[in-house]
């Protein structure tokens, strides 16, 4: 994707071919900052800090903090020291946790010579690998726009509604749930976006409006309880949103108030698709309300909120009363049921354990094993 007209993407080596530059998207939308990071220990805090998050661009960050940390030791002992010290960051992406065994299984059977070499060429490919898993799920998510448009009589413009970021910030490049439209006005389909602004940590207002401007998609930023409103006086077409970790039977974890948005277009006779890579589908897993880990991060992303004065400072402020408590849940788990359907590299299904399957087969047990 383009920022400032300039392609890039959200994870590079440096020129000086070792270390790593990211996008610190905590300093997004007011300002664009790259950070290089080093050392294992600045990776991990890229991850938990949220400079860096989606769960497929935390996985490729993780795959590289494997490498950073094999640059002074690359040892058995410091190998599965850095993936257990990076598993760590994050509990919900189960993206994460797959790059890591992805790392673990290339470079556990070389010597300690070869590691460090392989774990930079291991990582490059399992980037390389999320841009065309993105481009793939664009191009099925497109068919689903083009549907609407044609049953519009390619009248009027497609509304298309979103929470938090599943963009190219999520990923390494195109995004998920954002692959689909960025290719839908790409190919001249008139296209709106409303984007939620996604409380706390307003993911929506800040990146996702951010991206789409870069891009010149037009869009509209909401509260985030605007959207059933708007579903019931037909002005959103369908629903499109990311996941962190879908389960072997559909169920779905994103960012907290996706449930909602489910339940409201289920309500309104809405189109909910859910965008995911194939590797945040976690196959160990069938109930996600009950088995998926839910995080719960520091109270002060929900007290304190950052924006920019006229003056063009940035500055936090609390917007709740001293010594209120405050809960901050970072996911809700939609069930499989309120899905419309599901949106992979491999096509679009039901979101059920057969339809996962019948584009994964691979994945259905061999009968006579057990597994």
């Amino acid at each position: 994707m383009k920022v400032h007209g300039k392609p890039m993407r959200s994870i590079w080596v440096e020129p000086d071919g070792w270390s790593v530059g990211i996008i610190d998207q905590t300093r997004l939308p007011h300002a664009f900052v790259t950070l290089r990071l080093t050392t294992l220990d600045e990776a991990a805090h890229a991850i938990r800090s949220m400079q860096v998050r989606g769960a497929p661009l935390i996985g490729a960050v993780a795959a590289y903090g494997v490498c950073l940390a094999l640059r002074g030791d690359a040892s058995d002992v410091a190998l599965e020291r850095a993936c257990t010290h990076l598993q760590a960051t994050r509990p919900t992406a189960v993206n994460l946790r797959w790059a890591l065994d992805e790392m673990r299984q290339a470079l556990r059977p070389l010597s300690p010579s070869e590691r460090l070499t392989a774990a930079y060429l291991r990582a490059a490919a399992l980037s390389d690998e999320d841009v065309a898993i993105n481009r793939a799920i664009g191009e099925h998510g497109l068919g689903l726009i083009e549907s609407v448009w044609a049953r519009k009589g390619r009248q009027g413009r497609v509304n298309v509604l979103t929470h938090c970021n599943a963009g190219w910030l999520a990923t390494v490049d195109w995004g998920t749930a954002l692959a689909p439209l960025y290719l839908a006005h790409d190919k001249g389909i008139p296209l709106h976006v409303w984007v939620d602004e996604t409380r706390p940590r307003n993911q929506g207002a800040g990146l996702t409006a951010w991206e789409l401007g870069q891009h010149g998609v037009p869009h509209t930023v909401i509260a985030d309880n605007v959207g059933g409103h708007l579903m019931q006086h037909g002005e959103v077409d369908l629903c499109i949103v990311g996941t962190d970790r879908t389960t072997a039977r559909g169920d779905v974890a994103n960012k907290i108030g996706t449930y909602l948005k489910a339940l409201a277009a289920k309500d309104n006779g809405v189109p909910f698709y859910v965008a995911l890579p194939s590797p945040t589908i976690d196959w160990t897993l069938e109930d996600g309300v009950r088995d998926i880990p839910i995080e719960q991060r520091d109270g002060r992303e929900l007290t304190d909120i950052s924006g920019r004065l006229p003056s063009g400072e940035v500055v936090t402020v609390r917007v709740t009363p001293e010594g209120s408590p405050v809960a901050n849940y970072g996911f809700d788990v939609t069930p499989a049921r309120l899905v419309t359907a599901l949106v992979t590299e491999r096509g679009v299904c039901e979101a059920s354990t057969e339809g996962l399957l019948s584009l994964f087969p691979e994945r259905r047990p061999v009968r006579g094993t057990g597994t």
